[in-house]
């Protein structure tokens, strides 16, 4: 059966990057980041310009190499398949661990409109599942199906974010007016400003960016790849990086930060303020829609990458098998399994809590693809003075993050980085056993 490989155009690869960066992080962080006051601020500037430096060595590598696999084809190019292999595998981790984390913050927004799906013991594990699983056959059924679920989703997450910017900046104009009702600026945390304080509020907000590569992964998938890919990775960082910043000036100066820090839902209290509190449940329903959509991007790249690995020899050349629909069915399959087993392992916890825990895990196994790509893009690429130079303060910015993800979460994912070591190993034996079996043939 003949399927069209290039399913995704400029619209639906740009949906999967904005999707994919606009999730639930935006709608929890504030509460996250109020108790470090202006270095809250500081860390969203300094994520913002790291992601912008990422997003352009992304945009430079997929317009020389448009190939499946992203981080994965790049330093398998730039370093061989041993490196090749260790990029590929923290970030099929990073994924299919952050994807667990991803559903259960559908589940927690779904619970602020349907309170009995948090209170029925033993319910909202087997939703989460569900949205996953139903997520997981619709990538099964075509990357074109996806796409339009992306594209539906992205544009119904940026409602309730337009909503807080543009009450933030009627709110401002009102008060410089001096208009009835006027709401005073409100002061910041009382929190002295500290490089570990900003690195602690960077490690936060850079789990909001994690995909802006997610247009490189698929890339055998879209259309015009060297032209579309880096475009829409450069565009989608760049405007969702603004979003970010305008609603968190709105809530910080706007809120006060006690109520702010307070809350489980922030962009709901701090629309409820002006519009009542029945507003809370719609901004809750539209968080779930925004995770929602992000758990569609990612389940695409969980199922993409081992594909790609095993197209590209370093991985089982079981997962390459693809489904008559043209997607890698049985890669999408396991990664469903490994999340359904993490996600049972670990629903006991506090849902918060559990949101937390997986995220900085899943974000630590996941920096090591970010490293190697930007060394990659100065070997590959090695005349661009412009892309070394964001390359090197690519590096630098991820070595911040990982202490600012602190030890135990680098732990967690140094270790998840090393059970790939045996599937490698495994990998290389039977290569080898088949290349000396065709050779004595």
């Amino acid at each position: 059966m003949t399927v069209s490989r290039r399913a995704l155009g400029f619209w639906t690869a740009l949906a999967l990057v904005v999707g994919n960066l606009i999730g639930s992080g935006v709608y929890l962080l504030p509460a996250n980041l109020a108790p470090l006051g202006a270095n809250a601020l500081l860390g969203w500037l300094v994520t913002i310009a790291g992601a912008m430096c990422l997003a352009f060595v992304f945009a430079r590598l997929s317009a020389r190499l448009p190939l499946a696999g992203g981080p994965y084809a790049y330093v398998n190019a730039a370093f061989g398949p041993v490196a090749g292999f260790a990029v590929a595998w923290s970030y099929w981790v990073m994924t299919w661990a952050g994807n667990a984390a991803v559903a259960i913050a559908v589940v927690s927004a779904l619970g602020l409109v349907f309170p009995p799906l948090i209170d029925t013991p033993g319910l909202a594990p087997i939703v989460a599942l569900a949205l996953s699983w139903s997520l997981i056959l619709v990538n099964i059924r075509g990357v074109a199906l996806a796409g339009r679920v992306q594209l539906v989703t992205a544009v119904l997450k940026l409602v309730p974010l337009a909503g807080v910017i543009l009450l933030g900046g009627w709110l401002t104009l009102r008060g410089i007016g001096g208009g009835a009702g006027t709401i005073e600026v409100q002061p910041l945390a009382p929190a002295a400003i500290t490089a570990g304080g900003i690195a602690t509020a960077a490690a936060l907000t850079f789990w909001s960016f994690i995909g802006l590569e997610s247009a490189t992964i698929p890339a055998d998938k879209v259309e015009n790849a060297a032209r579309i890919v880096p475009r829409v990775t450069i565009l989608g960082a760049g405007a969702t990086g603004l979003v970010y910043f305008l609603v968190a000036i709105a809530i910080a100066f706007l809120m006060p930060w006690q109520v702010t820090a307070a809350s489980p839902a922030p962009l709901a209290e701090f629309l409820g303020r002006e519009f009542g509190s029945g507003t809370g449940k719609v901004i809750a329903l539209f968080a779930a829609i925004s995770a929602f959509g992000a758990l569609n991007g990612f389940i695409l790249l969980q199922g993409e990458m081992p594909w790609a690995m095993a197209r590209g020899g370093v991985f089982p050349a079981w997962f390459a098998k693809e489904s008559p629909q043209g997607t890698p069915a049985r890669a999408h399959l396991v990664s469903g399994v490994l999340v359904t087993l993490l996600m049972a392992l670990n629903y006991g916890d506090r849902t918060g809590q559990l949101f937390s825990d997986i995220a900085t895990i899943s974000l630590a196994a996941g920096m090591v693809a970010y490293f190697a790509s930007a060394l990659a893009a100065i070997r590959l690429l090695p005349g661009d003075r412009m892309l070394a130079t964001s390359a090197l303060v690519s590096a630098g910015f991820v070595l911040w993050m990982i202490w600012g993800l602190g030890l135990r979460a680098d732990l967690w994912g140094l270790g998840l980085m090393a059970l790939g070591l045996p599937v490698y190993l495994l990998v290389r034996r039977d290569g080898a056993g088949r290349s000396a079996a065709s050779q004595g043939s």
